[in-house]
């Protein structure tokens, strides 16, 4: 039995023995409870320091306001609530340390007329980055604040926080909330597309969320009020737990549709064959992934071997569509967030965040819509954690 297939199995049977961690329950306090100090409710013209608080974050996740730190729960939410949050760091709690990440919530017309006021600083660009499976709050934060620092975007950076239990054993509870959030996250991004000062969104997903992303842009191309939606361009899958069939089957009628490329709208897709987390997905699932080159047709897989070709399979070509192969530069036990971990495939990410289409550093396959990204023979062991942390030069 394979590492991916043994950790399902002790997944599942954890989650059917009762195990605590893998399910979800009410909890021991009244929701209402939880959300009844008046700080979680922000009222319109409260002031918000955006100095301190640079980064904006909307959510799903039920807050906690009984304590003087607010936190953000796995719970589902009863609303959407709109804030400002900066960098997590660390915190002493007792014996161990934990993230914490400060935070303000803000009344929704405040935060949307903030965020004009910075978009129309800027170049009229936002980011908008949505978390994958196993995060919380901090964890996504962190991600989120890591990429606005690495790339240097020049416009607001928006963090959308779904109710992910944070937890190795919750992937059904989290795929469940996920699901359950659809609804929420296509309003909110129609709402951010239709605004007319926004001139570009580059839309991150991690995992998970390019469940969020890939359904939420479909329904805004069939129901916006512009009938245009060509500032959703700059479309970015890091590890995308999708069935890679699925996307195959609907991306063209739809996300790629020829006039939305001739609009200039553009996916690329971070794959890794390394990427135990999504080998894991494809054994519950019973199908691959978009974000693994995994060859699930044992025919296409000995034809690769006889042309003497890595056995990598991969979503089929379409217009528009760029795939980014980072197993060889792989990083972490898990390979799953390479785009933030490995420094080959970081500069690669801020490039494309910066709208570049071609980079040099990258290799080409046997197919036109294919590239890897291999070691620096001049630099083998590159200093991840500097190059993918760095603040770029002005």
């Amino acid at each position: 039995m394979t590492l991916p297939r043994r950790l399902t199995v002790a997944a599942l049977s954890a989650m059917l023995a009762g195990c605590s961690i893998a399910a979800v329950d009410y909890g021991p306090v009244r929701h209402a409870d939880y959300v009844a100090d008046p700080r979680c409710t922000a009222q319109p013209g409260a002031p918000v320091d955006g100095d301190a608080l640079p980064y904006f974050f909307a959510t799903s996740r039920l807050p906690d306001c009984r304590s003087a730190d607010i936190s953000l729960l796995r719970h589902r939410g009863d609303r959407i609530r709109y804030g400002r949050f900066a960098a997590p760091g660390e915190i002493r709690v007792g014996k161990e340390k934990r993230l914490r990440t400060p935070m303000a919530f803000q009344d929704a017309g405040d935060w949307w007329r903030a965020l004009q006021a910075d978009t129309d600083r800027r170049q009229g660009r936002v980011i908008l980055y949505v978390h994958g499976y196993r995060e919380t709050f901090e964890t996504t934060s962190k991600d989120a604040a890591q990429i606005a620092r690495m790339t240097g975007f020049d416009g607001p950076v928006i963090e959308y926080s779904w109710p992910s239990q944070g937890e190795v054993l919750s992937y059904a509870v989290d795929e469940t909330n996920m699901y359950h959030d659809v609804r929420n996250f296509r309003d909110f991004l129609k709402t951010l597309a239709e605004r007319p000062w926004v001139k570009e969104i580059v839309v991150v997903s991690h995992s998970l969320g390019a469940r969020l992303v890939i359904p939420a842009i479909a329904y805004v191309d069939r129901t916006s009020s512009s009938a245009d939606s060509s500032n959703i361009s700059n479309v970015i899958l890091a590890s995308p737990d999708i069935d890679r069939e699925t996307f195959e089957r609907d991306i063209e009628e739809e996300v790629l549709a020829p006039r939305r490329v001739a609009n200039d709208r553009r996916i690329t897709v971070y794959v890794s064959r390394a990427d135990k987390a999504l080998a894991a997905s494809r054994a519950l699932h019973g199908y691959p992934r978009l974000g693994s080159p995994y060859c699930f047709d044992p025919f296409e897989a000995a034809e690769l071997k006889a042309k003497g070709l890595p056995i990598r399979c991969y979503v089929k070509p379409v217009s528009g569509l760029t795939v980014i192969d980072t197993t060889d530069v792989s990083r972490t036990t898990t390979g799953h967030s390479n785009f933030l971990r490995s420094a080959v495939a970081c500069r690669d990410f801020v490039d494309v965040v910066a709208g570049k289409r071609t980079r040099r550093e990258r290799t080409a396959s046997h197919l036109p819509h294919v590239f890897q990204l291999l070691p620096d023979p001049a630099d083998p062991k590159p200093d991840d954690e500097a190059i993918c942390n760095r603040v770029p030069a002005p």
